[in-house]
């Protein structure tokens, strides 16, 4: 099977990775190329073939493996490797890269919900820190005064907007959006169906009916194709003894016949998982959810003049009637004056062991919008949490910033949100 690789990708990559191997007099060169764009898309599998031609070897992170519960192990892990690709380059003689997937997905941050843990800061800073000074990456508790070998760093994401800014900053990475053209997604599409015998113009049809579709959409319609004979077979040998028959069966692995690739029955297929897409769209359940257990109705606060939130609570808001619930009044006029600057409530909890790492968690509700529902989440939250920290959160939605944080109940039962 022969795949496509788009031009614009191959060059992106073949001039980012050859650059950071030649000396080039006066020339500040970005040790990081990050990939980003839609889901879907091929960056990581366009990356892969682009190694292969040009004989890459490549270092793999996953976005999955930049939290840890010990503070400092991601961080570490990316010294780690990135020593080792150095190390591989010296040895083998060849061009080495290292490449973290998914970035975003493990060091970015979507909304207010999102834990920004001592990991993801301690990433952030090794990952800028590389980027500065290549040649000199050491690891924790030890010092090697020698240069190694500078690494072209790969990094893939869908929304580098959620990264930390300065890591992103164009002295330190070159961003490249990739978007498949229609000519990109024919090529590629031709080359996941080049075994199944589909003309050029069967292609182009294939690609024109579902235009808005991501690469994939087609790779998995291939697939789902052999799902008839699949099947087939199933209820041939039965479902009692399937197991037995492809686990650990004495007899040949099976053999399919070529399934029908017509353009016909793969836009059949492929109509059928764009239903399936669109009700996942549209069933929005866990909505449904989350208004069925808002918690109980409370009386809304009145208006209240607009102050700082870097000031200390204002008392006066001590004075005015409390809402019918268990949380102090002070606790009570700190929600008040959050959310009457424009902020939302975050409440957050950790046990003692993460407490000293940072590691907080949400309570599970990401928007708070009103004081009524910020009360009833956070008495629910401190009666599930009773051996736990629990901290209040004022979160900035335009500036995607924490603008105040602060512990209402401590692990010794000493609980300073709720009255006696």
């Amino acid at each position: 099977m022969s795949y496509y690789i788009a031009p614009r990708f191959l060059d992106k990559l073949a001039v980012h990775i050859t650059k950071n191997f030649l000396n080039l007099p006066g020339v500040r060169v970005p040790l990081i190329l990050g990939i980003h764009g839609r889901k879907g898309e091929g960056k990581s599998f366009q990356c892969e073939l682009v190694f292969e031609k040009m004989g890459v070897e490549v270092t793999l992170i996953s976005g999955g493996e930049l939290e840890s519960p010990d503070a400092g192990d991601p961080a570490r892990l990316i010294r780690l490797r990135y020593r080792e690709t150095a190390e591989l380059i010296k040895v083998r003689g060849k061009m080495c890269v290292l490449m973290i997937n998914d970035l975003d997905a493990g060091a970015g941050r979507f909304d207010e919900g999102t834990q920004y843990t001592v990991n993801t800061q301690l990433v952030n800073a090794t990952l800028m820190n590389i980027a500065d000074n290549p040649t000199d990456v050491q690891l924790p508790g030890s010092y090697d005064s020698n240069p190694i070998r500078r690494v072209p760093i790969i990094v893939t994401g869908n929304d580098f907007s959620t990264l930390y800014a300065p890591l992103i900053r164009d002295g330190r990475m070159e961003k490249f959006y990739w978007e498949p053209s229609r000519d990109d997604k024919v090529g590629i599409v031709a080359g996941i169906f080049s075994p199944d015998g589909l003309s050029p113009t069967e292609i182009e049809r294939l690609v024109d009916t579902f235009p808005h579709q991501s690469i994939d959409f087609f790779s998995a319609l291939r697939s789902r194709i052999y799902d008839e004979q699949i099947r087939d077979f199933i209820h041939q040998i039965g479902f009692e003894k399937i197991s037995m028959r492809v686990v650990n069966s004495v007899e040949p692995p099976p053999e399919f016949k070529k399934p029908d690739f017509t353009l016909s029955h793969l836009i059949e297929s492929g109509q059928f998982m764009i239903k399936e897409q669109q009700r996942v769209e549209t069933s929005h359940l866990v909505d449904e959810y989350n208004r069925l257990n808002r918690g109980r109705s409370y009386q809304a606060a009145p208006p209240i003049p607009e102050v700082s939130i870097n000031q200390p609570v204002n008392h006066q808001y001590l004075n005015q009637s409390p809402s019918k619930t268990h949380l102090s009044l002070e606790t009570q006029a700190q929600i008040r004056q959050i959310l009457s600057q424009g902020y939302k409530i975050g409440i957050e909890h950790v046990d003692e062991r993460r407490f000293r790492t940072g590691s907080w968690q949400s309570c599970g509700t990401v928007h708070i919008d009103g004081e009524a529902d910020a009360i009833s989440t956070l008495e629910s939250c401190l009666l599930q949490y009773s051996g736990e920290y629990v901290r209040l959160v004022g979160i900035d939605p335009k500036a995607k910033r924490r603008v105040v944080e602060t512990i209402i109940q401590r692990p010794n039962g000493k609980v300073f949100g709720l009255t006696n």
